[in-house]
C-alpha cells in the first residue's frame, strides 16, 4: 500500500488508522499543504483534486479520508477497530465516522483559507471569527456526547481517527476546551496514543 501525505493535513488520519492496524506502507511525503508539486500533472491524475491523503492498494485508488478509513478496517482490519454492524455502538460508529468531515472540517476549513491561506490583504477577521465560532458549536456536541466515555463509540475504533483528529485540529487553531471537560479529556487521551504520535512524527 502507498499513502500520499503531507504534515498537518487530513492524511494524518489514515498514517495515524494505519498505524494502529499495524499495516505496511509505502509514504509518498509532500512537504506541506499547498506544496507546489500537488498540483503538478501527474499528481494531478492521481488525486484530482490536488489535495491528500490518497491511499493505493493494488488497483484501488482512494482520495478521501472517510472513505480511506471504512477501505482499510474493512479490508485490513480483519475485525479490529469498527465494532459488529448488530452492535448497539455500531449507529455512534457510523455518526462520529462521519461527523467529523460533515460538521467540524467546514468551518474549520473556512477558517484556514482566512487565517493562513489567503494572502493578509485578503483575509477578513468577520469570516475567520465567525468560523472559528462555529468550530466550536461543532465541538461541543462532541463534549456532550463524551461524558461517561474513553472514545466516541465506547472502545476506540476508526471513528476516533477521523472526528478525533478534527477536534485535534480545532484545539491547535484555538478553540478554547476550557468549558468543554469531556472533549478535553478525550483529545489528551488521543495525543498518548503511540500510533498518533507516531502518525504526527512524519
Amino acid at each position: 500500500m502507498k499513502l500520499y501525505f503531507a504534515p498537518n493535513t487530513r492524511a494524518v488520519r489514515s498514517a495515524w488508522l494505519m498505524f494502529e492496524l499495524g499495516l505496511d506502507f509505502e509514504l509518498a511525503r509532500f512537504d506541506k499543504l499547498g506544496d507546489p508539486a500537488m498540483r503538478a500533472p501527474e499528481f494531478l491524475a492521481i488525486s484530482p483534486n490536488g489535495r491528500v491523503p490518497v491511499l493505493e492498494d493494488g488497483e484501488v485508488r482512494i482520495f478521501e479520508s472517510a472513505a480511506i478509513a471504512e477501505y482499510l478496517v474493512a479490508r485490513h482490519g480483519g475485525g479490529r477497530l469498527v465494532p459488529a454492524a448488530s452492535s448497539p455502538v455500531f449507529p455512534d460508529y457510523l455518526q462520529w465516522l462521519h461527523y467529523g468531515e460533515g460538521m467540524i472540517m467546514g468551518p474549520m476549513n473556512n477558517y484556514v483559507v482566512e487565517t493562513i491561506l489567503l494572502k493578509p490583504e485578503r483575509r477578513s477577521e468577520e469570516h475567520a471569527t465567525r468560523a472559528l465560532r462555529l468550530m466550536t458549536r461543532t465541538v461541543q456536541a462532541v463534549d456532550t456526547h463524551m461524558e461517561g466515555r474513553a472514545y466516541l463509540a465506547g472502545a476506540f475504533t476508526a471513528a476516533d481517527t477521523i472526528t478525533g483528529h478534527a477536534c485535534l485540529m480545532c484545539e491547535r487553531f484555538g478553540v478554547d476546551y476550557s468549558d468543554m471537560p469531556h472533549l478535553k479529556a478525550y483529545v489528551d487521551r488521543l495525543k498518548e496514543r503511540p500510533a498518533l504520535q507516531k502518525a504526527l512524527a512524519l
